[in-house]
């Protein structure tokens, strides 16, 4: 079963590696996913994170149990509330046999994580502003 997690803390990818990969494991492959500085040629201070826990979990459990069925073991660990420049906001681990299927498996986790786990990201820029994913624009509470 995979190890599927929403989390307030920082990410630690070294205990999700540690979860998930073993001595059967030839390749392992790991996609974290960070705050950028700038969105749009614009500064920006942190990300914020909302979710609908309950369905964005259930999604993510799925997610990971499709590429699982691609050969691999799969940890899917995303952040919620606000995350810093720099700080990880999704991290995900694939162990595999043979690094072809563990490549898939990742590939595959963060493409329809991010298409289909209800998590919003609002953008906070240095001049107090914040934008939704969707444009809109709102000072930051």
């Amino acid at each position: 079963m995979a190890l599927v997690s929403l989390r307030h803390d920082p990410l630690r990818v070294d205990e999700l590696i540690a979860a998930t990969a073993g001595p059967d494991h030839g390749g392992i492959a790991v996609f974290i996913g960070t705050t950028r500085r700038d969105a749009d040629r614009t500064e920006v201070v942190a990300l914020e994170y909302e979710a609908y826990e309950e369905l964005a979990l259930a999604e993510l459990e799925a997610v990971a149990a499709e590429a699982e069925a691609l050969g691999a073991r799969v940890a899917i660990s995303h952040r919620l509330g606000r995350v810093a420049v720099g700080e990880a906001s999704i991290a995900i681990v694939a162990a595999a046999a043979h690094r072809p299927a563990a490549f898939a498996a990742c590939r595959l986790a963060i493409d329809e994580a991010k298409r289909r786990a209800p998590i919003w990201k609002r953008t906070v820029h240095a001049d107090g502003t914040a934008v939704w994913r969707d444009g809109v624009s709102a000072p930051v509470s």
